[in-house]
């Protein structure tokens, strides 16, 4: 059955005929050796046409599709299509892999160089600019630059230069020039991203390739012309390849690259030629293939070597293989579908696609005959062995027999078939004929008649001239096991070499042995062809395999090499392993293979899946509270005031691990159980631990330098932990790329880099930089577990792994690595390797297998082995001189350096160990699992979990020990000893001693597992419960037994001396039955029945009368003793009984230490203290927590600690209360807890612990606080309309004819008629108008103080400083009060922060609003600027969907924090230059509100948030985090932290809602400062310079208290100061301190600089506190306006001082002003139906009035004085006369009103008004009449005095396409009448012509604003435009710049 291994013999590509010149360009270059280098399939090739040889990068698994080459052109990069495409960089001299660009971590390049769907045709680099690239493609081009980690895009400007159009291929020059190639054979030239000029007709169709070079550039294009042109692109000269030699009709050029005097050109129809600039009409072809449509014709000619193809595109070809040439193309009408060359080699028959064949004399190509008897496409034919006959198989499922010599008359025919035929062997004699069809039928007929042969006898001895059948018994290896799929296309069988060839639809060849009878055969696999290999045939003396693809159109040429060559090849390194495989896929009975070893099967079996991974708790706790939320409304009980702290740990995970035990360099030993990391010494029998891990460890390796420790875990998304075992303090934290666990790690030689191996399906292996946390590299290690990974000591860049009968070699190539099986030759076969080292070179390896071997490698290939062990080798070490291995059979053997002798053995025996050891050995020759040497010993980990030292002279220390494998759940502590027993499933009994020997004392083997004990009450017995259902007393001494019962047949599960005497023994079963008896008699005294289910703990009470009893139905029952009666007792009585003992986790007592999760989790133990105190509890998740007894009332609070993995099974407190000692099910291991008390506290924190302090109670509340927590913020794409309007948008309605068109009359185009009147009044009538081109931003009146805080900063020492508001950064000159502005947000600002580190001078990080975390441009982003020049130094765009609210440099100024809104409050760290985001982690369920590096630090931060305060470290790329304890101090309680500052000596300090500051030391409570302010503390900030603090917060002025506090170091004094601002409470949220001054920001939105000698303040910037602002007015003559907003003021402004001159409180929201044409007066309209008229000298009231009850939307003066218009919400416009005095009497109003009224115009006449209203209609009425106008002709006359509307024709342009949901909100023209601005609920503000009646009309946007502009208005003259905000309460003052004259 030979089938079962692979072939011997290999085939290697020798040559590729083809190029793929369709759907690809500028794919052809040359390097800079002069080669070629091009691509075909997925092959990259490189031709040397001095030598006519071609190398080949295999390195892809699927199609190429692009090609760039490296500046230097020595290095190549190739692109691949595909799922996962990646790029590969490969070197062309050598064609090795340098680099694999996987995901898209190649700064976003790839997904451009890929992105075929998004019709990116062509891509480039700006050589000259740095962080430029340009693309193009469908009537685009993009001109993009590289900022921090965002590509941003500017689209060329086509402009009036050229037409939008398609544009194909680029070139980049000097200047910031680029040439573009369009489709319609232009040049466009673009500077910047505009276009200055085009070259028209360069060609006459599309440009598809341009080529710069050093004289110039060359372009292609689909007219077949190559021209070429100097370095300023005027022409030099033209080459048209149609009319060369060589040329024909349809020559289309697809890539040109221009060397010297060389072109290269490749074409669409895959041939390259080269051109001689100087010969260029003789250009000289390199290289041909087939074109388009698919290939599917081969043969071979019978006698010389030459290869026949033909394809679709008509062409049959012949190829000689020698000279690797085509030497005969002849062009057919039809597409050509098969081929065959009969036995003379004289005829070649060619079966056609229409259903005919035609045949050609070889010789010269001229046609025999042409035959079409069929209809459907012939796609088989085949010449007969004696040349007489020929078979053409068609479609139509039939195939026709021919007679050659009778001029190919048709003989028969077989009709057999009912699927189109596939293929056709003759049989030798030509008496018989197979075929298989489309079903997979095989069926036989006779020859030449055709008629079928049914009787398989007949058939039987038939020999078959040729075998390329799919089906049939001798190729049924071919077809995997389990498989009916028809996707091998072809097959072809050498007898001679006895090997198979096959091709299939993954473009796979490979190589089967023949016959091949059983399915899922080996075989070896090739790759190279794309997707479908169509046809494969051997050639005539089995030299070569052809092999031709489908859809690449390309011919390969593979040399076959058979068995006795393959030793001489052996020095042609086996290619790279991509092309070899020893087919993993197929593993049919390998009966080769040994069995695998019982312990290794044992692991394999392991799984380390987990129901419920820890990372899932916080969100199913969130989960089940949001359940619960109605149930829990009592307090919860506290936690206790006790903690523990984890002592001694008992265990060593040696069962399923190995190598994970070494000395340190001083000689501690380190290792691992369940959760934890041990150090241990051995000198002082003393252990620390690591905890930072909270599953079971899997893996542990040391650094070769340091005393650092990696450690692997189990989890969802596993971590590796590199620690420090000196300060046992975590350096680096690796996450994110293996699944389920990491079960191998390993160190480089230099320490630098980490390789570890996931236990997912394809058990990843990846590479780390592990200080940086940076993935390197990763690659898919095998299907099968791997054991072990080793790196090598002198390559860094190459490892191995081993496992299950797998070796592999690996080296890295960028983010890849490229794996080579070892290969084993004749030596050996594939084992299952279980450890390995490298020896004294790179080339030599040794790996230790399942059967004992050693096997010894020099680079790749196995060169002997070595008897070592009896059973697996799982361990080695190597050594200076030698190696030291270990086995299953328990020795330990020493080697010299080449493994020739074994120079001495130490077998692991009872008999050698030392008088010192800490245990006893359970059996002779324990499997060894880990060896490791230092410091004279050899240490040695067993599979039983003991740790032995070995002397180098022979005796045996054991160090520490644990159970073996198997479930341990027995535990009882002695009643007056510090001693406890443990039973096991491991069938042993032991004794531990927990005093300062560590040791265990006694151990006993049982005849079955047990599951409890329990010593009597005078600890001279020891009962024992069994897992059969026995139960035995022995004695608690010597533990020989004294009893023994056997009376169930399911697991004891809990056994109970009474208390007292012990007169009493309670035995529970999972029968559910206790059964008492007498200890005294040994007799039962009574049975309890009654559970419905087994029972899991038993309690006795003081007395030895009654039991309490809990089982897995949760049942909660008692019975007395001893006869077991019944009893109820209702649960107030269970308190008052007096316990003997409590290790119930039911019933009142204890329903708080069911946790949230309960339904996840089950509580599997509890115990209570002596005293009665504290309650310990272990449960399933691996916790284990203690509670205040009694824990009544749900979910109460506890101390939690981490240690174990999976279950605790077992908790108990020893005697005194002194310790707790815990078991571990799955973990096997005993662990020891010291009790610390209340009060006594070492200062040294403990990190196992967790308090669960998530407080029920509310954290306080503030107004404030609880504004900005609530408030959502949307982006500007999302916002919606601002006011409620309804009905059809004006650019939707249809448009009324006018009177002449009603009337059908058609005026004359010049009027006799007097001219139009104006529309508009002008009052700039004397000069000439001048249009405005642009607004520039000048002043901002606003400052968002109202939901964020810290965001206000000093700048240049002071001169300027630096805030925001809406969307721009504002830069403000403390003395001039000018301002600059940074404009590059998209939408609202959020969070400032300033850089203080000197390197980083005026750099400012601003964080905004966003949407989705989908990386588009609507996706939040953080912005680094620079202050001073405004430039943009890196934009972040970030995975904080919503927006981000808080950002922090790092003390060095290089990192960045930011925190997100989204609802996990996502915390990332960047490396800002760069754009690399280096770690990230969900920060909390609750809002954070700051996040700030500690001033000197580039790792330490602190969060604040809602009820939370964590202090957080950043290890590598992993951000770990702990909680803020508060038990220090008494009563104190997580309130919500708003605000944080730093001192020395790791002194944090957070302000609170309360009005305290809390003083945290590391990341405990130690001190609060109460009341420091008397509301919330909202600002702190530490001064670098001299440590003192600022505090701010929100205070009510008073004498001694002020709302700004500056403190001392310690925050121990403090000096108040007040903010004279006449604000009833000062609310502060922003501090600064600079030289002498404390600049504050505050929520009424005003900056002020307050002294710190003298206090007095100065008001800095002033603004609207509440809007929307929706009152705005210009005076008439003077640069000043008024705004009125919600905050119920009216503020005056200055625009020319830059100041608020004046403010006026109104009591109630204001909604709008107008001032009198004089502006004498001004009148307000509120919100509540009132309106004022004031004076505007005195200030005083003129008049006042409400006649209605809602809000006033406007109000206007007429142009004469006379009257006043009111237009309100209640669709209604009242008029006043102004000439009766201030009694405002309405003296009429306008009726008919549909909607609301938004805003009114009065005509220059003062006797019309224009309304537009809530419902897109604009009215007309008479003035003072109220009628309303509806004549058109009346209404077209009318000149307006002013234009504010945002209806009617004259604006209809205004409307955009976008507003479904948002308006256009305000407008106003200008005063010259010929400009028009207007503010809509985007935020943006847009300036027309006016009018503008065309829809969508042309206009320029300016941003700035938040969502919504409310008001607009124009100032007199035109000299500034002022736009009032909605959300963002600003007011903008723009400049106008008017057009030159």
């Amino acid at each position: 059955m030979a089938a079962r291994s692979a072939p011997n013999c290999h085939l290697r590509l020798e040559w590729v005929y083809g190029y793929r010149g369709h759907q690809c360009r500028n794919n052809l270059y040359y390097t800079a050796a002069k080669e070629i280098v091009y691509f075909v399939a997925g092959v990259g090739v490189v031709y040397s046409p001095r030598e006519h040889r071609q190398k080949f990068y295999r390195g892809h698994s699927d199609d190429i599709i692009s090609l760039a080459l490296h500046p230097e052109r020595v290095l190549v990069a190739t692109g691949q299509v595909g799922k996962e495409p990646y790029i590969c960089v490969w070197d062309s001299y050598t064609v090795q892999t340098i680099s694999v660009l996987k995901d898209v971590h190649t700064h976003g390049i790839a997904c451009l160089a890929f992105d075929l769907d998004g019709q990116i045709f062509d891509i480039s680099w700006d050589l000259y600019q740095p962080n430029k690239l340009v693309s193009c493609g469908v009537k685009h081009i993009k001109f993009w630059s590289l900022c921090g980690n965002a590509l941003t895009p500017k689209r060329g400007v086509f402009g009036k230069t050229g037409d939008l159009q398609t544009i194909l291929c680029l070139a980049c020059a000097r200047d910031e020039l680029t040439y573009s190639g369009a489709l319609n054979g232009d040049i466009y030239v673009w500077k910047g991203i505009n276009l200055i000029r085009t070259i028209q007709g360069a060609h006459t169709a599309g440009i598809f390739s341009m080529n710069a070079c050093e004289e110039g550039f060359a372009t292609g294009g689909r007219d077949g012309c190559i021209r070429l042109w100097d370095l300023t692109f005027k022409p030099i000269t033209v080459i048209d390849l149609r009319e060369t030699d060589q040329g024909y009709k349809g020559l289309s050029v697809r890539s040109v690259c221009w060397r010297g005097d060389h072109i290269l050109v490749g074409t669409q129809d895959s041939e390259i030629f080269e051109i001689v600039v100087h010969e260029r009409n003789k250009p000289f072809l390199i290289m041909q293939g087939h074109c388009e449509g698919e290939l599917w014709a081969l043969a071979v000619h019978p006698t010389k070597p030459l290869a026949v193809t033909g394809s679709d595109d008509r062409s049959v070809r012949i190829w000689s293989l020698v000279d690797h040439a085509l030497i005969a193309r002849c062009n057919m009408e039809e597409p050509i579908r098969c081929a065959a060359v009969n036995v003379d080699g004289i005829h070649l028959a060619l079966g056609m696609k229409d259903g005919s064949f035609t045949v050609l004399r070889v010789r010269d190509m001229t046609e025999v005959v042409h035959i079409k008897d069929r209809k459907e496409a012939i796609h088989e034919l085949k010449y007969s062995p004696d040349g007489t006959y020929l078979a053409v198989g068609c479609n139509d499922s039939s195939v026709d027999i021919y007679g050659v010599a009778q001029r190919y008359k048709k003989l028969g025919e077989c009709v057999g078939s009912l699927s189109f035929i596939t293929h056709l062997d003759w049989s030798s004699d030509s008496r018989y004929l197979q075929t298989n069809d489309g079903n997979g039928k095989r069926l036989f007929y006779r020859m030449p008649g055709g008629k079928e042969v049914t009787n398989k006898e007949e058939i039987k001895g038939v020999h078959w001239a040729s075998w390329t059948c799919v089906s049939g018994l001798e190729v049924n290896g071919i077809w995997p096991k389990y498989s009916d799929i028809n996707d091998i296309n072809s097959v072809d069988g050498n007898y001679i070499g006895q090997v198979l060839v096959t091709a299939d639809d993954y473009g796979i060849i490979k190589l089967f042995r023949y016959p091949c009878l059983r399915k899922g055969a080996k075989f070896k696999k090739y790759i190279g062809h794309s997707a479908h290999v169509t046809n494969v045939r051997w050639s005539h003396d089995y030299q070569w395999v052809i092999s031709i693809g489908g859809a690449d159109h390309s011919v390969f040429q593979w040399k076959f090499i058979p068995e006795r060559k393959l030793k001489d090849a052996l020095h042609i390194a086996p290619q790279e392993s991509l092309a070899d495989s020893n087919s993993d896929e197929s593993d049919s009975d390998m009966s080769d293979v040994p069995e695998l070893d019982s312990e290794i099967e044992q692991e394999t079996q392991l799984t380390y899946r987990r129901q419920v991974y820890k990372e899932d708790l916080p969100q199913l706790k969130e989960q089940y509270k949001e359940k619960q939320k109605s149930g829990t409304s009592k307090r919860r009980e506290k936690a206790p005031g006790n903690s523990i702290r984890l002592h001694f740990v008992h265990g060593y995970r040696g069962y399923d691990c190995r190598s994970n035990l070494f000395y340190t360099q001083i000689g501690e030993i380190v290792y691992h159980v369940a959760a934890v990391g041990v150090i241990y010494n051995r000198q002082q029998n003393t252990q620390r631990f690591y905890l930072g891990h909270d599953d079971d460890i899997l893996c542990l390796a040391i650094h070769p330098l340091k005393d650092y420790v990696a450690t692997g875990q189990v989890g969802r998304d596993p971590s590796i932990h590199i620690w420090d075992t000196e300060t046992i303090k975590p350096l680096s934290v690796l996450k994110g790329c293996h699944q389920y666990g990491v079960c191998a790690v390993d160190f480089s030689a230099d320490g630098k880099r980490l390789a570890s191996v996931g236990i997912d399906d394809s058990h990843t292996i990846v590479l780390w930089d592990w200080k940086k946390g940076e993935k390197l590299s990763i690659a898919r290690g095998s299907k099968d577990k791997i054991f072990v990974v080793k790196m090598n000591p002198y390559v860094p860049d190459k490892l191995i792994t081993a496992g299950i009968k797998h070796v592999k070699f690996w080296r890295r190539a960028g983010g890849g690595l490229i794996g080579r099986k070892g290969y084993v030759g004749t030596l050996g076969k594939n084992d299952t390797m279980m450890c390995a080292v490298y020896g004294w070179t790179e080339e030599m390896a040794f790996s230790g297998t399942s059967t004992g071997d050693v096997c010894i490698w020099r680079d790749v290939f196995l060169v002997k082995t070595v008897k070592a062990h009896d059973g697996p080798v799982f361990s080695m070490h190597a050594l200076e001189k030698g190696f030291v291995t270990g086995g299953k059979d328990g020795i330990v053997a020493l080697w010299d350096d080449s493994f020739e002798r074994c120079l001495k053995t130490y077998a692991i025996k009872r008999a050698a160990l030392a008088p010192g050891s800490k245990g006893l050995l359970l059996e002779d020759n324990p499997s060894i699992r880990a060896i490791s040497l230092g410091h004279g010993h050899i240490l040695v980990g067993t599979k039983n979990g003991e740790i032995l030292e070995v002397d180098k002279s022979g005796p045996i220390t054991l160090l520490v020990q644990g159970h073996m494998e198997g479930e341990v759940w027995g535990l009882a502590t002695h009643p007056y000893l510090p001693i406890c027993a443990t039973v096991s499933d491991d069938k042993t009994l032991r004794i531990w001693d927990l005093s300062p020997s560590h040791c265990m004392l006694a151990v006993r083997k049982l005849k079955k597992g047990g599951r409890c004990c329990c010593f009597s009450p005078d600890g001279k017995a020891l009962a024992v419960g069994m897992n059969d259902g026995s139960f035995l007393m022995a004695n608690a001494d010597t533990l020989e037994d004294l009893v023994s019962f056997h009376h169930r047949k399911d697991i004891i599960s809990d056994i109970r001396f009474s208390p007292g005497s012990g007169k009493y023994l309670a035995v529970a079963s999972h029968d559910s039955f206790i059964d008492i008896y007498n200890v005294m008699s040994s007799k039962r005294v009574g049975i309890c029945k009654g559970a419905t289910s087994y029972i899991t703990h038993v309690d006795w009470d003081i007395r030895g009368k009654l039991l309490q009893v809990n089982t897995g139905a949760k049942e909660q029952l008692f019975f007395e003793a001893p006869r077991g009666k019944k009893q109820t007792i209702p649960s107030v009585e269970v308190e008052k009984i007096c316990w003997a003992s409590w290790t119930s986790v039911l019933g009142l007592c204890c329903e708080g230490i069911w946790p949230v999760v309960g339904e996840v989790t089950d509580i599997t133990a509890s115990c209570l203290t002596s005293d009665k105190m504290v309650l310990a509890t272990g449960d399933d998740l691996g916790f284990v927590k203690l509670f205040r007894y009694p824990a009544k009332g749900k979910f109460g609070k506890f101390k939690r600690y981490v240690a174990h993995s999976t279950h605790v099974t077992n908790v108990r407190w020893t005697y005194d209360d002194s310790m707790l000692v815990t078991l571990g099910g799955a973990d096997m291991s005993l662990m020891v807890w010291t009790n610390e008390m209340e009060g006594y506290r070492e200062k040294r924190p403990c990190d196992s612990e967790e308090s669960d302090t998530d407080s029920e109670e509310d954290g306080g509340y503030d107004s404030d606080v609880t504004r900005e927590n609530e408030i959502s913020y949307t982006i500007r794409a999302l916002s919606t309309n601002i006011r409620p309007m309804f009905g059809v948008k004006p650019h939707l309605q249809g448009k009324e004819p006018s009177v002449d068109e009603r009337q059908g009359v058609v005026r004359p185009p010049v009027s006799r008629a007097p001219p139009r009147p104006e529309k508009l009044q002008t009052n700039n009538v004397g000069k000439k108008k001048r249009p405005i081109e642009d607004l520039v931003l000048e002043l901002v009146f606003g400052y968002r103080g109202r939901d964020c805080r810290n965001n206000v900063h000093y700048l240049n020492d002071g001169d300027d400083i630096i805030y925001h508001t809406a969307s721009v950064g504002i830069l403000h000159n403390v003395a001039t009060g000018t301002q600059s502005f940074y404009q590059e947000h998209n939408d609202d600002i959020l969070c400032l922060t300033v850089n203080q580190h000197p390197k980083f001078i005026n750099i400012v990080a601003t964080g905004q609003v966003g949407d989705l975390a989908d990386m588009s441009a609507t996706a939040p982003s953080i912005h680094i600027w620079d202050a001073v020049n405004k430039q943009t130094l890196s934009i972040l765009r970030c995975y904080h969907s919503k927006g981000v609210c808080s950002v922090s440099f790092s003390a060095t100024g290089k990192l960045l924090l930011s925190v997100g809104l989204d609802p996990e409050h996502t915390i990332t760290i960047w490396r800002w230059q760069e754009g690399a985001k280096i770690a990230s982690r969900a920060g909390h369920n609750q809002r954070i509100f700051v996040a700030e590096f500690r001033p000197d630090s580039d790792s330490q931060f602190v969060s604040v948030g809602v009820k939370h305060v964590k202090f957080w470290t950043l290890a590598g790329r992993a951000l770990l985090s702990k909680k803020g304890l508060l038990s220090a101090v008494e009563d104190a309680r997580m309130q919500t932290m708003l605000a944080v500052a730093f001192g020395a000596n790791n002194l944090t300090f957070t302000g609170t809602i309360s009005g305290d500051v809390c003083v945290w030391k590391d990341h405990i409570l130690c001190r609060i400062v109460a009341r420091a302010h008397n509301g919330p503390v909202f600002a702190m900030y530490t001064t670098l310079r001299d440590g003192l603090i600022v505090t701010g917060g929100k205070e009510r002025p008073s004498k001694e208290g002020g709302a700004v506090k500056l403190w001392d170091q310690e925050l121990r004094r403090c000096r108040a100061f007040r903010l004279e601002t006449g604000q009833v409470t000062d609310c502060v949220r922003s501090v600064c301190r600079g030289k002498g001054k404390i600049l504050v920001g505050t929520r009424n939105a005003e900056i002020i600089e307050v002294g710190e000698k003298n206090a007095a303040c100065n008001i800095l910037v002033n603004g609207h506190v509440d809007g929307p602002i929706w009152g705005l007015v210009t005076h008439p003559s003077r640069d000043f306006f008024l705004s009125a907003a919600e905050d119920g003021t009216v503020r005056l402004w200055d625009i020319a001082d830059k100041k608020m001159l004046n403010k006026v409180n109104l009591g109630h929201a204001a909604r709008t002003v107008c001032y009198s044409p004089e502006g004498d007066m001004v009148a307000i309209g509120m919100k509540n139906g009132e309106f004022i008229i004031l004076l505007v000298s005195s200030l005083k009231i003129w008049g006042k009035k409400r006649d209605r009850r809602c809000a006033i939307h406007d109000i206007r003066f007429s142009p004469d004085s006379r009257f006043l218009a009111v237009g309100s919400s209640e669709n209604s416009v009242d008029f006043y006369d102004l000439t009766l005095g201030p009694t405002l009497n309405r003296i009429s109003y306008c009726r008919d009103i549909p909607s609301f009224v938004i805003q009114m115009d009065f005509s220059a006449d003062s006797r019309h008004l224009q309304v537009s209203t809530g419902c897109y209609k604009r009215q007309v009425y008479e003035v003072p009449s109220g009628k309303p106008v509806m004549d058109h002709a009346t209404m077209d006359r009318i000149t307006w005095a002013t234009w504010t509307s945002i209806l009617g024709d004259e604006v209809m342009g205004i409307w955009s396409r976008h507003a479904e949901k948002a308006n256009v909100n305000c407008a106003c023209v200008s005063h010259s009448g010929i400009s028009l601005v207007t503010g809509d609920d985007f935020g943006m503000v847009k300036l027309f012509d006016f009018p503008c009646p065309e829809k969508f009309a042309k206009h320029k946007r300016f941003l700035g604003h938040s969502p919504h502009v409310t008001n607009i208005r124009f100032t007199s003259g035109d000299r500034h435009v002022i736009s009032a905000g909605g959300d963002d309460c600003s007011l903008f003052v723009w400049k106008c710049v008017h057009m030159p004259h």
